[in-house]
């Protein structure tokens, strides 16, 4: 039976608060204290960690400094105690050159990346891509959320490589090392009001995942705006001020931060994006982005403004 993400999605913010706490609360006790908190420096995992450090004062946090991080985020998370920072084994531009640009979003980057690279091997694959039509699992059934839509056919022939590994190389592979060696379960930030790919996420598998929690699964992005203007947190400055807007509470600066030059969803951006604001705050990064990594060129491809 699917987890019904909605209706936890709906309950009061108090109440939200309250179950969030008893779940950290009965992951730390089922695995003996060896758990921490994934701490990205950003809105989200700073009240994650709060309300952890609310019911375990000693909760450990994990930083993985990508080296794509704003600098604001960078020196926040360095103002607080009890967390370790890890790193990848591989820079950006090595990400980008072995394997290709995060461009539109995780799943279309991923099959993209099983056109642009034929082999004998992902000939199945590579036909479910274009046909949503299986041949393995399903035989002869269409399963159109497997197929790449058309409006991103032409991405195939972009003449740079296209990949979904990013994330997976430059932020859960030192997660992952970190777990490995010390044997510590993480906790995440994550919510399903993030994407479409994370609602379907939450509804299969709820707040449990692979040797992770995510408590904040069934919270919104309201609910950390509101929780952080009530308990009247630092956070980072990068987000700007904390409003109320034309649909409640908003950032006046970033709205979300993660990597600086990730364009998953820079395409959807209305009025001025990520990008174009770099120009203006962080210039250094922007021209280092558009020029050294290449980045110019891909926006330009895929028709997004900088």
């Amino acid at each position: 039976m699917a987890f019904d993400i909605k209706s936890y999605q709906q309950y009061h913010h108090d109440i939200k608060i309250g179950i969030t706490k008893s779940l950290i609360e009965n992951y730390y006790n089922e695995n003996d204290g060896n758990v921490y908190v994934s701490f990205s420096g950003g809105l989200d995992s700073n009240v994650l960690l709060h309300i952890a450090r609310q019911v375990i004062p000693t909760m450990k946090g994990v930083f993985s400094n990508t080296g794509l991080e704003y600098p604001e985020i960078v020196k926040f998370v360095k103002t607080f105690n009890n967390v370790d920072i890890v790193k990848p084994k591989m820079r950006f531009d090595e990400v980008i050159e072995k394997h290709g640009y995060p461009v539109v979003s995780k799943r279309i980057s991923r099959y993209i990346k099983d056109l642009q690279n034929p082999t004998e091997n992902n000939v199945n694959v590579r036909n479910l891509r274009l046909t949503g039509i299986s041949s393995v699992t399903q035989p002869g059934k269409l399963q159109k959320s497997m197929q790449l839509p058309k409006k991103w056919l032409y991405l195939v022939d972009a003449p740079f490589k296209i990949s979904d590994v990013c994330c997976d190389k430059l932020k859960k592979e030192p997660l992952n090392r970190y777990a490995k060696e010390t044997g510590c379960k993480r906790i995440i930030g994550v919510m399903a009001d993030e994407s479409d790919m994370r609602m379907q996420q939450a509804r299969r598998d709820g707040w449990s995942g692979k040797d992770l929690l995510q408590p904040m699964i069934f919270w919104t992005r309201l609910d950390v705006l509101a929780y952080t203007k009530l308990h009247n947190l630092p956070y980072c400055s990068v987000y700007g001020d904390i409003k109320d807007g034309q649909h409640g509470l908003e950032t006046t600066g970033e709205h979300r931060t993660g990597c600086m030059f990730c364009m998953f969803g820079v395409h959807m951006e209305k009025g001025e994006n990520r990008f174009q604001r770099m120009k203006k705050t962080h210039p250094n990064q922007y021209n280092y982005c558009m020029d050294k990594l290449g980045c110019g060129k891909v926006l330009d491809f895929i028709g997004v403004n900088k």
